[in-house]
């Protein structure tokens, strides 16, 4: 009998389909991407960018700019998220003053090493203290914002009561005493107000340029800072007479 001849390239309706298909199903059963969401803070981390954010905006904006919303935009986050971490914008800008506090001890800590007399360390303090307040502006202010803060928070009250105890200890060092930061004597109050009022005094005038005029004044070549030398020195002179 004759063979029926084979027909070769013509295959069957189901076969054409699996064919054409096959690539397709073989994309689709391919690996798949994998797309991973990795949070952006863990384990207290999203608290400290929250600061972090904060301290932005307030260097930027100043006090009046400093809200919950502007501080969530500025870390990228919910808006609820502030408020979840400090409860209200109290709560906020009091651990940012903490953070201030923490900040400027460790420069007054840093600049209390230089010098090897009492009166060259006191004179690094309060140079430390000036660049600390121009190179934070918004944060140095917003510590001494008492009516915005909540004082009794351990974390401020901690970093305030450390700044007062360096002020303290630096003022004993000229006097030549041990001074308790507990129970001051009229005198000790006397001179540690004193220096507090002309430092502090001094930045205040300097940041808002009120002390223009009288440098304006001076020998030409006077800085705020040979200013600030020459009161600092007339000022501790007295204190070291006694």
């Amino acid at each position: 009998m004759a063979r029926k001849p084979r027909i070769v390239g013509i295959k069957s309706k189901n076969q054409r389909r699996a064919t054409a298909a096959g690539p397709a199903r073989l994309r689709k059963r391919g690996p798949r991407a994998v797309v991973r969401r990795e949070a952006p803070y863990h384990h207290g981390g999203l608290r400290t960018a929250l600061l972090e954010a904060a301290e932005r905006v307030l260097e930027r904006e100043g006090l009046a700019g400093l809200t919950l919303r502007a501080v969530a935009r500025e870390a990228g986050v919910s808006h609820a998220a502030p408020a979840h971490h400090f409860a209200d914008l109290v709560g906020l800008v009091s651990e940012l003053a903490a953070v201030g506090f923490r900040q400027f001890n460790a420069a007054m800590a840093a600049a209390g090493g230089i010098g090897s007399s009492p009166l060259e360390r006191a004179l690094a303090r309060a140079k430390a203290y000036v660049a600390y307040a121009q190179a934070h502006p918004g944060m140095y202010g917003l510590m001494f914002r008492t009516e915005r803060l909540d004082m009794s928070r351990p974390a401020l009250c901690d970093a305030a009561n450390a700044s007062f105890a360096g002020l303290a200890g630096a003022i004993g060092a000229v006097r030549h005493e041990q001074i308790s930061e507990q129970a001051l004597s009229l005198e000790q109050g006397a001179d540690i107000a004193r220096s507090w009022s002309l430092v502090h005094g001094f930045t205040m005038l300097l940041l808002d340029g009120r002390l223009s005029d009288i440098l304006n004044r001076l020998p030409k070549g006077t800085d705020a800072g040979v200013l600030l030398d020459a009161m600092l020195k007339r000022a501790i002179g007295q204190v070291l007479q006694r």
